[in-house]
């Protein structure tokens, strides 16, 4: 999975979303209000059409799922992974220790 970048600052971003809401009505459609808006900031229109989606999405306007849950369920995915490794050391190490105590009374 690549890293993204963070070229802009949160500010930016915000600044640039509130333009497109603020400025929509001007342009023909949105895609012509982002378009424009994105060369005055200086990036690609697909990022900022991407930012005023998350920006829709996190206040309610458009169906999704939100930054917060987004950040949460990677958080619980780690976990989970986490979670996982951690069991497996301790079957492994269950079942080392076991067949340790086998050979130990059979030798007894």
């Amino acid at each position: 999975m690549n890293k993204k970048s963070n070229k802009f600052s949160p500010e930016v971003r915000e600044r640039a979303v509130r333009m497109v809401q603020e400025h929509r009505g001007e342009y023909p459609s949105l895609w012509a209000a982002i378009e424009s808006i994105a060369a005055k900031i200086g990036c690609v229109p697909q990022t900022l059409n991407e930012w005023v989606k998350r920006a829709e999405i996190d206040s309610g306007a458009r169906e999704g799922i939100t930054t917060n849950e987004l950040q949460r369920l990677k958080e619980l995915e780690r976990e989970n992974k986490e979670l996982r490794k951690a069991n497996e050391i301790l079957k492994l190490a269950s079942a080392f220790f076991a067949q340790a105590e086998l050979d130990r009374r059979l030798k007894s």
